[in-house]
């Protein structure tokens, strides 16, 4: 971390009124002119999909707001884990962030979406968050968590990559550690399939398949490419067990603190971000993609039975999280019309 991020991150971890953050309250007469600063934390830089999606965005919301909002974007510099981005959001110590991948962890509430093969494609996915699931979802959080969401995204759909074999079908996943992040729907994905769950966060992950303490892991192409995987596996199978959806988000008294035009900036700047993201990950994920990008990196990028992998979680993990969560459910399978 340089200096200038070090001392950046200090300030931010001080009190929520500091200065360079944005004040609850309201600006002396002779400051109304002064820009509000917005910081926006995330734990990878570009050219990570979602990286690259919000500093376009804070470019956007910086230059069109006239001088009145200054957005800044810090990726993989300013707070570098997840749950401690959000928690600085929580407390307004910075005004936006996201939880990356953990947002099963952030958010239990979308553990749901994360069940193995029940969201089946990208369109279903975007049908669902940018309509009345979505709405709730953003009422609901607002509600617990006092954080406005901005918009959802992903990561896209995750394939496993192992130091082993490749995976091809179930048995091949049998007695493989893989690593999980922390939330249960993972463990439950990974056991369910036949292999051996290893819940840890992701700054663990690359010196634990080094020294052979798992197997592999899963992540979607483009962080496999993005987090270098590909340093520290030999196989990539492209099983697409998991969609991956999280959001960003931002401190609700801030949000409620925006004029109408700045918020309405900011959704125009969302909607941009979202396509963005949704554009540079769809791209990537397919046979034919991964093996240009990964195989040159040396790894063997193979086709998997995705009918037997989902035979599979229908029987062994579909069950309990359909008695679970039974209304979304049943909404979560209609989408798939």
């Amino acid at each position: 971390m340089t200096t200038t991020a070090s001392a950046t991150r200090r300030r931010i971890l001080q009190a929520a009124g500091a200065a360079g953050i944005l004040s609850l309250t309201k600006a002396p007469t002779f400051a109304q002119a002064a820009p509000k600063k917005l910081i926006f934390a995330h734990v990878t830089p570009p050219p990570e999909s979602s990286a690259v999606a919000f500093e376009a965005m804070a470019k956007e919301i910086t230059e069109r707001s006239k001088g009145e909002l200054v957005m800044e974007f810090h990726g993989g510099t300013l707070l570098t884990k997840e749950l401690e981005i959000i928690n600085a959001v929580k407390a307004g110590n910075i005004a936006m962030g996201d939880p990356g991948g953990a947002a099963a962890t952030v958010f239990p509430e979308m553990s749901v979406f994360l069940v193995p093969y029940l969201v089946g494609s990208y369109d279903q996915a975007y049908r669902m968050f940018n309509g009345q699931i979505g709405e709730r979802l953003d009422t609901n959080i607002q509600e617990k968590y006092k954080l406005k969401v901005l918009f959802f995204y992903d990561y896209g759909f995750r394939h496993f990559w192992n130091s082993k074999r490749p995976i091809a079908e179930p048995k091949d996943l049998r007695g493989l550690k893989m690593r999980v992040q922390p939330a249960k729907v993972f463990a439950d994905t990974i056991n369910g399939l036949g292999g051996v769950a290893v819940p840890m966060a992701w700054g663990e992950v690359i010196p634990a398949a080094q020294s052979g303490v798992i197997d592999g892991a899963d992540l979607p192409i483009v962080n496999i490419l993005a987090l270098k995987a590909y340093e520290v596996s030999k196989y990539c199978s492209m099983t697409y067990h998991n969609y991956g959806p999280t959001a960003a988000v931002m401190n609700l008294d801030i949000w409620n603190g925006l004029s109408e035009p700045q918020k309405k900036l900011f959704q125009e700047a969302c909607h941009t971000a979202q396509a963005t993201v949704r554009q540079l990950t769809e791209s990537v994920d397919n046979l034919a993609k991964a093996k240009e990008l990964l195989e040159p990196k040396g790894m063997a990028v193979n086709a998997a039975d995705v009918a037997a992998f989902r035979k599979v979680a229908e029987e062994k993990v579909w069950p309990a999280y359909k008695s679970q969560f039974p209304e979304i459910w049943e909404e979560i399978v209609a989408t798939k019309v």
